[in-house]
């Protein structure tokens, strides 16, 4: 294996992002993390569409995060998303949110996933989608 894929997407924060204190609401984590690990699947030549119109689902059965400094209104923020590890039907994507300014560390987070079918059963992607896997295993640190 070569150097992991590391995947950013940069975002400016937006208004509604914010809190009453003028910082980013914690809940708008999550979703930063799903759009810097869509885009991180699309830059590897995959997309959630596709897996989907497949049978593959890839829902979140864990998610943390760490907060460790401030992003605010109109901050550039740059998501650093790349696969930590893969064991099993699981699949851990990691994260770093920096400020793009200064590059100080904002948050750093985990999503664990479980591959599944469209009935939610445990998916063996090694098994059956062997070409997935191994592009996948290929982009893992």
């Amino acid at each position: 294996m070569g150097e992991p894929t590391v995947h950013e997407t940069v975002l400016r924060v937006r208004y509604q992002e914010t809190d009453q204190m003028g910082v980013v609401h914690h809940s708008n984590y999550a979703v930063w993390f799903e759009v810097g690990r869509t885009a991180f699947i699309r830059e590897i030549g995959v997309s959630y569409g596709e897996l989907e119109e497949q049978g593959i689902l890839l829902p979140v059965v864990d998610l943390h995060c760490r907060f460790n400094s401030p992003a605010r209104y109109e901050d550039e923020v740059r998501v650093l998303t790349r696969v930590g590890e893969m064991r099993g039907p699981k699949i851990t994507f990691r994260y770093e949110v920096r400020r793009k300014s200064d590059n100080e560390l904002v948050a750093r987070g985990e999503t664990i996933h479980m591959w599944t079918d469209r009935r939610m059963k445990r998916f063996n992607l090694k098994r059956q989608k062997p070409e997935l896997y191994h592009l996948l295993l290929a982009h893992t640190h």
